[in-house]
């Protein structure tokens, strides 16, 4: 089987209301999505999303006329490309699409199989008031979810911690409370001074008391000194590593004892390959691995698979904000929103590869 052409196709949804500020420094009125759909001499075509693919088409001779399911050798390509160009992981999502429909199997399976379903937590971003947000997050409750990540805005800590709280006291035990600080990276054109240590290190101890899930990002991964440290002195479960261009920025945390949940986007920051070995890798010293997922439903579907076939743990991002954003939005592109079950479990799609069905 010979790959004959990769094809991006460019789709959008006008949103209203549009993506908040707080969201993004540049709020869009539309969401816009790139599929990457690699065609073969066989007739099987292989789909990918994720990442925005620009510039890529400068790099599509170094897969034309190849074997699609040497995967190995077209990781090794993106991993050069990435050096030079942008993170085009979304071939790579395509790539294994294509093996699962191959072999007729889920993709999960090629890449271990451990499970064929995960409890996923409701992930929120929206900037809310601490009353507006308990009530959220009972709504949440009711829908089945058994966890739910709040956000804090590095700018509005105190309201932020308010809202935990307001969380906590609404919710009680019923519920798991992880917390994004967001001090990893930034959006294009964010660029606020990141938090002071002491300020962390405060907000650190009052979620302790509030027994949150994790904190994430209160550094960046570039930092894995700091964060042991912070890890240490806290006692707080951390997490991180969602936007690594790097597997040994991973690896450096992970001697260093940095995080205790790793967080790598198979279509924004390693890809699928990559993170599979890495899971593995942070599973066996005893630290969890859940990726981050806020991408679109293709890129949920990849990061799913790779989730369920090493077993990761304790549940799997699922972006979920309403009514700002939704299933209906996110996987506008696909045919069915994804949704978990009414235990709050999202499953492994029956279909071979990916299990995308495009609308």
């Amino acid at each position: 089987m010979r790959i004959t052409a990769i094809r991006l196709e460019r789709r959008a949804l006008d949103l209203d209301p549009p993506f908040p500020a707080a969201w993004d420094p540049n709020p869009r009125r539309r969401f816009e999505a790139t599929l990457v759909f690699v065609e073969t001499d066989e007739g099987l075509t292989g789909i990918g999303s994720g990442d925005t693919m620009e510039g890529f088409e400068a790099y599509e001779h170094l897969f034309v006329d190849r074997d699609p399911l040497d995967l190995e050798r077209h990781v090794r390509v993106l991993e050069t490309i990435t050096f030079h160009a942008a993170r085009y992981w979304p071939l790579e999502a395509a790539l294994w699409d294509l093996a699962g429909q191959a072999e007729g199997v889920p993709t999960a399976r090629l890449l271990g199989a451990a499970q064929e379903r995960l409890p996923v937590y409701a992930s929120t971003g929206a900037l809310l008031s601490p009353d507006e947000r308990a009530e959220t997050a009972l709504a949440l409750r009711e829908e089945g979810f058994r966890a739910l990540k709040l956000r804090i805005d590095g700018a509005r800590v105190d309201n932020g911690l308010a809202c935990v709280r307001a969380v906590r006291a609404a919710v009680g035990d019923t519920m798991e409370i992880a917390v994004d600080l967001n001090e990893g990276w930034r959006m294009p054109g964010d660029t606020r001074p990141a938090l002071e240590g002491e300020v962390i290190r405060r907000l650190a101890g009052k979620l302790r008391e509030l027994d949150v899930l994790w904190l994430e990002e209160p550094l960046p991964t570039s930092d894995p000194r700091g964060l042991a440290e912070l890890r240490a002195e806290s006692r707080v479960p951390l997490a991180g590593g969602e936007m690594t261009r790097t597997v040994a920025e991973l690896d450096a945390c992970l001697e260093a004892d940095a995080l205790d949940v790793y967080q790598p986007d198979a279509v924004l920051a390693v890809g699928l390959l990559r993170a599979k070995e890495f899971a593995l890798r942070a599973l066996a010293s005893g630290r969890r691995f859940t990726p981050h997922t806020w991408t679109n439903g293709i890129g949920l579907l990849a990061n799913l698979q790779v989730a369920a076939g090493v077993g990761a743990g304790p549940y799997l991002e699922f972006p979920y904000d309403p009514p700002t954003w939704t299933p209906e939005r996110r996987d506008f592109m696909l045919a069915e929103p994804l949704r978990p079950d009414a235990d709050g479990y999202l499953s492994v799609p029956d279909r071979p590869g990916l299990g995308i069905e495009l609308a």
